[in-house]
């Protein structure tokens, strides 16, 4: 069973990783709430989120994670915009 201290000091493990990573400078916070974690922020590509994602479910494996994670992906656009 997963204490209030162990919680946290995965949730440390996990930032210290997170910041060595290429994810590090994506602004994400991981919060403890109660029975699960949950990870916030915005990262810049899917595949970025993918990764992020990854990297919380291993280091968080049995602990109940939600993502609210947005993908802020600034593609150009493949066609021009109608305007009426």
């Amino acid at each position: 069973m997963n204490t209030p201290a162990d919680v946290e000091y995965r949730i440390a493990h996990l930032k210290e990783r997170l910041a060595a990573e290429e994810t590090g400078d994506l602004g994400i916070r991981i919060e403890n709430r109660g029975s699960s974690v949950t990870v916030v922020g915005t990262v810049p590509t899917a595949h970025c989120r993918e990764e992020l994602m990854e990297t919380v479910t291993d280091e968080l494996a049995g602990l109940t994670v939600h993502f609210d994670v947005v993908v802020t992906e600034s593609a150009a656009p493949d066609h021009p915009e109608e305007v009426r």
